[in-house]
């Protein structure tokens, strides 16, 4: 049976442990994976622009021996001449893992349906699996996991997966949103299986004595139609030193990026000693790696 992360809803505590210890050591003997995956090709499907995504996977492949192969907008399927069927099985006959970053969450889950090769949901609507194991595995590795996470902003992808990981770590986990912007409450119920949720549509109940505080943009990719509203909808949601300033002292800021400096968060934050952001960025390399050579049974 083929190892997919379509998400983390369908995960357990131990599958998330398992993935930031083996990211840990990837990290820190990287020299002993240089050919785990040697002539091993990874379909990297992009519907949505990216940076850290695409760089994480294609280096991280590139690392362990492997090929990765951009399949962008000029593909049959982006361009509606295909459907999922059809692409899903015809990638399954020439590569050995799919990565895909899309706009809908069905397209990950008709991806691992019909294809007979490993998905990794690279970011869809509802999930961000692969951001929030680099998440987690970063909060671990500055603070350990008996901690407090406190997320302000919009209850979305980010926020899910987050949620789930931190839970399924053992970390407390706690979220400001406005109201209409509250998280899935599937995802609510299935993290409070693992751990302590806290919903809250106030900032500093949320962020009070926090270890970590993290922030995601207001206006994701698609949702540019709704900037104006939303932009009304979260003023005093920004994380400015102010908001830090009920966190721990040594408390830690993290945002997944790309970041609307002056927006989410001061300028003042994100570039500041207490931001791990760079830190943040370089563990979905990491953590890509742990995951491609978990779905491979490495």
């Amino acid at each position: 049976m083929k190892t997919d992360l379509v998400g983390l809803m369908d995960k357990t505590p131990e599958y998330v442990k398992k993935i930031v210890e083996k990211g840990i050591e990837v990290k820190k003997n990287k020299e002993n994976y240089f050919d785990a995956l040697h002539r091993k090709s990874l379909l990297m499907f992009f519907e949505k622009p990216s940076t850290r995504t695409r760089l994480s996977f294609e280096v991280g492949m590139t690392q362990l021996g492997g090929h990765a192969i951009y399949f962008g907008r000029d593909s049959h399927i982006a361009s509606g001449h295909e459907d999922l069927y059809d692409t899903a099985h015809v990638i399954s006959r020439f590569a050995d893992l799919i990565m895909a970053r899309v706009y809908s969450h069905s397209t990950v889950e008709g991806l691992a349906k019909y294809a007979s090769v490993p998905v990794i949901n690279g970011l869809s609507d509802f999930e961000h699996p692969c951001q929030a194991l680099a998440d987690v595995m970063t909060i671990k590795e500055k603070k350990g996991t008996n901690v407090k996470v406190a997320f302000v902003g919009d209850g979305n992808n980010v926020a899910h997966s987050l949620m789930l990981a931190c839970a399924m770590m053992g970390m407390k986990f706690s979220i400001a949103t406005p109201r209409e912007y509250a998280p899935d409450e599937r995802v609510v119920k299935r993290a409070r299986e693992f751990g302590e949720i806290v919903l809250t549509n106030s900032p500093e109940e949320a962020v009070e004595n926090a270890d970590v505080v993290y922030t995601d943009v207001w206006v994701s990719m698609g949702e540019e139609k709704e900037k104006e509203k939303r932009m009304r909808d979260f003023k005093g949601f920004q994380v400015n030193s102010g908001l830090m300033g009920k966190a721990k002292p040594d408390a830690i800021f993290m945002h997944c990026l790309p970041a609307l400096k002056g927006y989410e968060v001061s300028k003042e934050v994100i570039e500041g000693p207490q931001s791990v952001v760079f830190d943040e960025a370089e563990n979905r390399l990491h953590v890509q790696k742990a995951i491609m050579l978990d779905c491979l049974g490495l």
